[in-house]
């Protein structure tokens, strides 16, 4: 590039210095020494230029086999993107009938596996209830006849010593005694049943309350999921 610019110097330099024609804006210049420089002009331009000079005569060309390739690429890319999308369609809904299917087994078993623990709990609530009422009974019905045999044991002792001032005197403090002591074991005793009792039940019901959170829990992780496989669609 160094040698063009240097010839389009002596090119201008030699129109500059070349003899004018009078009247004229014209000049007279050596022709031997332009064409020798235009020959040097033309040798020092680059082979680059030449082959642009090629591309620009046959740009047309280029043009239209680079429009035709480019419609046959988009052509080949539309039909092979509208494979894979069939495809696609195809294995989500297939991927989709298979999961709900798997849902409603799931939900199915799960419901199954639920009334089947209800009705474990229910069986054994009512066993717990039943067994709670028999040991209330028993304790009532031993309070019952600890508290009779004790206010007999007072009226016997009682009558026994009613025939002597003093002595009747410290029998019936001695009766009253027992009869309260008495009282007070029948009132001690049916406490107990009945705290016994209420333990039982409180036992059963939070047993119960427990069984009942889990399946609710259960029911409800089910419909969750068997809901986001019905209505969403998949990912990934």
């Amino acid at each position: 590039m160094y040698r063009v610019f240097e010839s389009l110097d002596e090119l201008v330099q030699t129109v500059e210095q070349a003899y004018g024609v009078p009247m004229t804006s014209n000049c007279m210049v050596p022709r031997n020494e332009m064409l020798a420089l235009l020959d040097d002009l033309r040798n020092a331009l680059p082979v680059e230029l030449d082959d642009a000079q090629d591309v620009l005569d046959q740009r047309d060309e280029i043009i239209r086999g680079a429009e035709e390739r480019a419609n046959s690429t988009i052509e080949k890319a539309s039909a092979e993107a509208a494979d894979l999308v069939e495809g696609a369609r195809q294995d989500s809904e297939a991927m989709v009938a298979d999961a709900e299917n798997r849902s409603h087994a799931a939900v199915a078993k799960a419901e199954d596996e639920a009334d089947r623990i209800v009705g474990s709990a229910r069986r054994e609530a009512e066993d717990t209830v039943a067994r709670a009422q028999n040991e209330a009974d028993r304790l009532v019905a031993n309070g019952n006849e600890q508290y009779q045999r004790s206010v007999d044991e007072g009226l016997a002792e009682q009558h026994r010593l009613v025939s002597e001032s003093e002595v009747v005197r410290r029998a019936d403090e001695e009766a009253h005694r027992i009869v309260d002591a008495a009282h007070a074991d029948s009132n001690r005793l049916r406490q107990e049943c009945d705290a016994f009792v209420e333990n039982k039940l409180a036992e059963f019901e939070e047993a119960l309350s427990s069984t009942l959170r889990t399946v609710a829990r259960d029911r409800r992780a089910l419909r969750s999921g068997a809901g986001a496989s019905g209505t969403r669609s998949y990912e990934g």
